[in-house]
């Protein structure tokens, strides 16, 4: 179980609202976030209902404004507490779309995936076990995107716009 608390104003002040379990549209209970307290779970915030737009991962602690979580700007709209998993994890990254070309094979943390493969790009994807995070830059850093279990044909089916990845992680306890 996980709890977050999202405030309207910097430095956890104004008006707030407690959440522990996903919540697809939470446009009703505040009208910007500025600060987020995350008291236990890992969870990802989206910048627009229904779990779309800018995504941010979020592990326990405290974010007394929005560009602690490289948030773009002081919108989020949705969030989805994320299972931890403590098995073992697999994805299978593809070089065409339809799970096509080339395929790599990742069980741990990616810093640099053009270091590891000579690639950039990665157009379909097989998460095999475990939930992983694509980055789109090297480091950790840029656009996010939570990666489920399952199989993705096209990069657009986890919310990106390109093909770019430069980072991968794992969401580990």
């Amino acid at each position: 179980m996980g709890k977050i608390i999202f405030y309207e104003d910097r430095n956890f002040k104004g008006r707030s609202y407690e959440c522990d379990s996903e919540c697809s549209d939470l446009h009703s209970h505040f009208s910007r976030c500025n600060s987020i307290r995350v008291d236990s779970g890992d969870w990802m915030v989206f910048e627009r209902p229904g779990y779309m737009g800018y995504q941010y991962f979020l592990k326990k602690g405290e974010y007394p404004d929005y560009q602690q979580w490289m948030g773009f700007n002081d919108c989020v709209r949705s969030c989805r507490l994320i299972p931890t998993s403590q098995s073992s994890h697999r994805i299978m990254i593809y070089e065409k779309p339809e799970l096509g070309g080339e395929t790599m094979e990742l069980t741990d943390d990616c810093p640099s995936l053009n270091e590891l493969f000579n690639c950039n790009d990665v157009y379909s994807c097989n998460v095999r076990d475990g939930y992983w995070i694509f980055y789109e830059l090297p480091n950790y850093k840029g656009r996010q995107y939570l990666m489920n279990p399952g199989e993705y044909s096209r990069f657009n089916e986890w919310g990106s716009t390109t093909s770019r990845v430069g980072s991968i992680r794992r969401i580990a306890m």
